[in-house]
């Protein structure tokens, strides 16, 4: 049985590839629809955020290191913050690895979600994307990094090296960026449902159900 458009719901989600609650959140919201009647009525959309937009990548630097700076705190400071994040996505199966973790701007690797948007496989490059970075300590700014992960989603690789080498896909990134300030985005992960309803950051799964049974008006 064919799905009507107009009994679809979006969820749009703001979100930034470093962002260590981004994840979270995704596996939050993942919770919810295994839970949910109508899943196969869900389009998630991955909407661009940044939270460090100047942030230049310093594949030699790792996150304990960069926050230290950021933040102006002890790296003993910024190991037991960043710990207490482990341990918190541990619950939701992740694994945070911070001390391979690299500090990179995420601008490209968002470019690199709407590649991937465009032959339907964003959701599935947001995972690859978050893993990449947390858990496998790769470089998110890294051309190189990107193709393989391509070539995990069987995506043309040739292709996204031409996207790479030009602005391609900058636009859309830019807009995602400027539409989440006209909206009131403040943080990230921004979770909008058919335009109607709003979760800021990582709640928990139950908040997300509801809200999705609200959406169905179930």
């Amino acid at each position: 049985m064919n799905t009507n458009q107009e009994d679809k719901i979006t969820v749009e989600v703001w979100s930034d590839v470093m962002c260590p609650f981004c994840y979270i959140g995704k596996r939050k919201l993942e919770a919810a629809l295994d839970q949910f009647p109508q899943k196969e009525k869900v389009e998630i959309i991955w909407k661009s955020f940044q939270l460090s937009p100047d942030l230049k990548t310093e594949p030699n630097k790792n996150t304990y290191d960069y926050l230290a700076e950021h933040k102006g705190i002890s790296l003993e400071h910024a190991m037991q913050m960043s710990n207490q994040v482990t341990e918190r996505a541990k619950l939701d199966g992740l694994v945070y690895n911070f001390d391979k973790s690299l500090v990179a701007n995420s601008f490209k690797a968002h470019r690199f979600s709407h590649f991937a948007k465009k032959f339907g496989k964003q959701g599935e490059a947001e995972e690859l994307l978050f893993k990449a970075y947390f858990t496998d300590g790769k470089n998110i700014d890294s051309d190189q990094t990107l193709i393989e992960l391509a070539l995990e989603l069987n995506l043309d690789t040739q292709e996204l090296s031409g996207v790479l080498t030009s602005d391609e896909y900058t636009q859309d990134v830019l807009s995602d960026i400027e539409e989440a300030q006209h909206i009131g985005v403040r943080g990230v992960p921004f979770f909008v449902f058919n335009r109607k309803y709003a979760i800021s950051g990582a709640q928990d799964s139950q908040l997300f159900l509801e809200t999705l049974m609200k959406s169905a008006d179930l």
